[in-house]
């Protein structure tokens, strides 16, 4: 069973970014909505899926709502919103970061 979470660090100022909407989508002929969350005080989302739900093979991505983010924070951004687009292959646990700040963003495939 594949599981995926997230986790979303303000580098600018050096936190976990708290409050994000990330949506999690699965890729079909269209992009279909499957999971949904805000990022807590740690910055993370450990549910974005029911426990249950198994996800098959196949392309995925998980939009981050940074645009709102910023806008709280009173801060200009370049992206109004972050996406990543990223391939399941195997039953593992996947975990995805965002690295963040106004003007610019980085991931990797985490642990």
């Amino acid at each position: 069973m594949s599981t995926i979470t997230t986790h979303i660090l303000d580098t600018t100022r050096g936190k976990p970014a708290e409050s994000v909407n990330v949506i999690l989508y699965q890729q079909q002929r269209e992009w279909l909505e499957i999971g949904r969350g805000i990022t807590n005080s740690d910055g993370r989302i450990m549910d974005l899926l029911a426990k249950e739900t198994v996800l098959p093979t196949g392309v995925y991505k998980l939009r981050f709502e940074t645009g709102a983010y910023y806008e709280l924070l009173n801060v200009v951004t370049f992206y109004p919103f972050v996406e990543i687009t990223f391939a399941i292959t195997t039953g593992e646990h996947y975990h995805v970061p965002l690295l963040l700040n106004p003007f610019g963003y980085s991931t990797y495939r985490g642990s």
